[in-house]
């Protein structure tokens, strides 16, 4: 099937060919005609599957049937859970919408608004957004949701893992009931159903690949390792294999940053991305990732969610995910296009029933071997015992720390209260 067979207009044909692409993607293929046709969909697909032209494209279309009003009022809306997915979709939305008198913006947090601000005063037809920042600048009266012909959600599951469910009940509650709605998510869990029930009208059920399957193309391993080896083994499957282009996933922002600090001092250049860093931190890193740069990116599961990074070789789970889903998201990032890709997983001995649980979603069993050298000594009793040790001490700590700066005479107490006493009068 070609896409001209889609029933795309010329401006939005020559746009997807300025780009390169020449046949439609399974997603494209079955996503595009329902949307053309009106129909509300529900479809599942992971990132790397063309899903974004799926929407974008056929929105363009019958954005295109009604005149441009001279203000502009938005009349499309795209909903996504990050600010990096955010940027992402605006750049395809630019792209696609090169050859047609449209006009689009994005806002996301993180960032002053101001200039988001001006841009929307000027008058947009298609507005990406956030939910966070949306809101905020609703609030203030800076935008309006009136007009939408078109809602997005776009990778709704994560927006829902993220916490963003009341947001999204929000929005929705803005818009004009008489609108086309949008829904695409990775997986089909019982609460994006529930979600989909409430939002959309008839939608038509669109599978892109079967419900929580990794891609074909991805080789997926284990190694049985000790939660202390964990360090010295990425830096030896890097430097051994002159990898380039790895994504390293840990469970903690803090987890990243030590991991990044210690790859740096191995001679390995890499950059921590998570929620406490800058936009323009994360911006900065994603671009010196994907210009070699940097060799590693070392990502949790939010930061990570929406990034685009063609032909990603090698996904590394440093730590993995208690939730199975999030192993299926992870080890999307790469195995894209059609393109072959490693995903390996460090397994400690605390971290065996995780592994159940991904494989029983799957369906599968993962390879599992050990590194030579790297044999696992570790048992779940030993590992009890240090956190409890660990506690102990944390605690003693605290208790030594505080017994020091107690003051001397008994006049403590009485100065403490008359320091709350102050605090109060001042709130």
């Amino acid at each position: 099937m070609s896409f001209q067979s889609l029933g795309l207009s010329d401006a939005l044909l020559k746009a997807v060919s300025k780009k390169g692409y020449t046949t439609p993607s399974p997603i494209q293929e079955k996503a595009i005609p329902p949307i053309l046709e009106g129909k509300d969909v529900l479809a599942s697909a992971q990132t790397g599957t063309g899903k974004t032209a799926g929407f974008t494209l056929p929105m363009l279309q019958l954005l295109t049937k009604t005149p441009a009003q001279r203000r502009r009022p938005i009349r499309a809306l795209v909903l996504t859970p990050t600010r990096e997915l955010a940027a992402q979709v605006y750049d395809n939305v630019k792209e696609y919408s090169a050859f047609l008198d449209m006009k689009s913006t994005v806002i996301f947090g993180g960032v002053n608004q101001n200039p988001q601000v001006r841009t929307l005063r000027q008058g947009v037809d298609i507005l990406i957004a956030t939910p966070g920042r949306l809101l905020d600048l609703i609030n203030q009266g800076e935008l309006s949701l009136s007009k939408i012909e078109f809602l997005v959600l776009d990778e709704a599951d994560r927006m829902l893992d993220m916490g963003f469910v009341r947001d999204i009940k929000k929005v929705i509650s803005l818009v004009p009931k008489n609108r086309q709605t949008l829904l695409f998510s990775a997986t089909f869990s019982k609460e994006i159903k529930a979600l989909a029930s409430s939002m959309l009208k008839n939608p038509i059920l669109v599978e892109a690949t079967p419900e929580n399957t990794t891609a074909e193309k991805v080789d997926q391993t284990t190694y049985r390792v000790d939660k202390s080896k964990k360090t010295a083994l990425v830096t030896k499957l890097i430097d051994d294999g002159n990898w380039d282009q790895v994504l390293v996933f840990t469970r903690t922002k803090h987890g990243a940053n030590r991991l990044s600090q210690k790859l740096d001092k191995a001679g390995i250049t890499s950059a921590a991305i998570h929620g406490n860093k800058t936009q323009n931190a994360r911006t900065r890193a994603l671009d010196g990732f994907k210009k070699g740069k940097i060799r590693v990116l070392v990502a949790t599961d939010i930061a990570a969610r929406g990034l685009d990074i063609p032909l990603l070789p090698y996904v590394i789970n440093y730590e993995l995910p208690n939730v199975p889903e999030d192993y299926v998201h992870r080890i999307g990032r790469t195995g894209r296009a059609g393109a072959s890709g490693n995903a390996i997983s460090f397994v400690g001995v605390d971290e065996t029933e995780y592994v159940r649980g991904i494989e029983k979603l799957l369906g599968e069993r993962l390879p599992s071997s050990v590194v030579p050298g790297f044999e696992p000594t570790d048992t779940i009793e030993q590992l009890k015992a240090q956190a409890a040790e660990n506690k102990r001490n944390h605690r003693q700590s605290r208790g030594t720390k505080q017994g020091q700066g107690a003051p001397k005479g008994g006049g403590g107490s009485s100065r403490a209260k008359n320091t709350q006493s102050r605090h109060r009068r001042k709130s």
